[in-house]
């Protein structure tokens, strides 16, 4: 009993440390593609959007080489869990997401954003009522637990959008979503990333759409490529431009995640994510 609970101990540690890892890195560092994609729209803009973009650069180089959050909006803490049915989880999960946003909020440091819901008052911690956000996938047979993290700023979650269309209305998908971003118009920060769910239900959809964030953008084939690539070509149509000063790089991609839905519904979320796309992945095995 006594190894046994050992173990458990040891894995509830390693837990909350490679979530308090995921979370420090995705809070100072965005992926290689959002570098990319900037560096290739400055280039294609005019001189006062490409120093936007010149100065958003630099502020994700700064960001990385001193270990300092990219925005003073450090986010609602959202993760991604996919938990292999040989992993054996057999310690408070929750507590250990708690217990490392905890010691990532003073050790980072994090702005504490978390607050009850009515009297606005703040944890202190970013620590909150089935906050963090815990996203769950079993995955059959694996023995690994892979941790994403998705600190989320409320600058674009607040211009996000969900509606829940008819079936007919699946080849006005694109209208609804560029009219959403043209009315956002700035103030989710742009240049932006597009998060699409398609499908499910009305709240699985934004669960998609969430999780559409995660990944690379423009990387689908087929019918919902297409769609991807038609979405950002209207949207750069806008002329919002980076920070909403104007120009053509209003989006820096476009990601949909789809499932399948009930015959009389089509339910649609978009969730909008401005350039700082923190995400970071750990992987623990036994």
């Amino acid at each position: 009993m006594e190894k046994e609970n050992q173990r458990c101990e040891t894995l509830y540690k390693r837990v909350v440390n490679a979530a308090k890892e995921a979370i420090k890195e995705a809070e100072t560092s965005v992926p290689s593609w959002v570098k990319s994609k900037i560096k290739k729209s400055i280039d294609e803009e005019k001189e006062v959007a490409s120093n936007q973009l010149n100065n958003i650069l630099k502020n994700i180089n700064i960001a990385s080489e001193k270990n300092k959050p990219l925005c003073q909006d450090t986010g609602i803490p959202i993760f991604f869990l996919r938990i292999g049915t040989e992993f054996p989880v057999n310690f408070p999960l929750r507590s250990a997401f708690e217990d490392a946003m905890e010691l990532a909020t003073e050790e980072i440091p994090l702005r504490p954003s978390i607050v009850n819901p009515f009297n606005r008052k703040n944890s202190g911690n970013n620590v909150g009522d089935k906050v963090p956000i815990l996203n769950t996938e079993i995955v059959e047979g694996s023995n690994s637990f892979e941790i994403t993290a998705f600190p989320k700023g409320a600058g674009s979650e607040n211009l996000s959008k969900q509606w829940m269309l008819l079936p007919d209305e699946v080849n006005d998908i694109d209208s609804y979503i560029v009219d959403a971003v043209d009315k956002a118009g700035g103030k989710p920060c742009p240049p932006l990333i597009l998060g699409i769910g398609i499908g499910g239900s009305f709240d699985y959809s934004t669960n998609l759409a969430k999780k559409a964030l995660i990944g690379e953008p423009n990387t689908s084939d087929g019918c919902i490529g297409s769609l991807e690539d038609q979405i950002l070509a209207k949207v750069n149509s806008l002329g919002i431009g980076p920070m909403g000063i104007g120009g053509k790089t209003t989006c820096l991609g476009v990601s949909i995640e789809t499932a399948s839905c009930h015959t009389a519904s089509l339910p649609v979320a978009l969730n909008i994510q401005c350039w700082a796309s923190r995400t970071a992945t750990k992987v623990l095995e036994v």
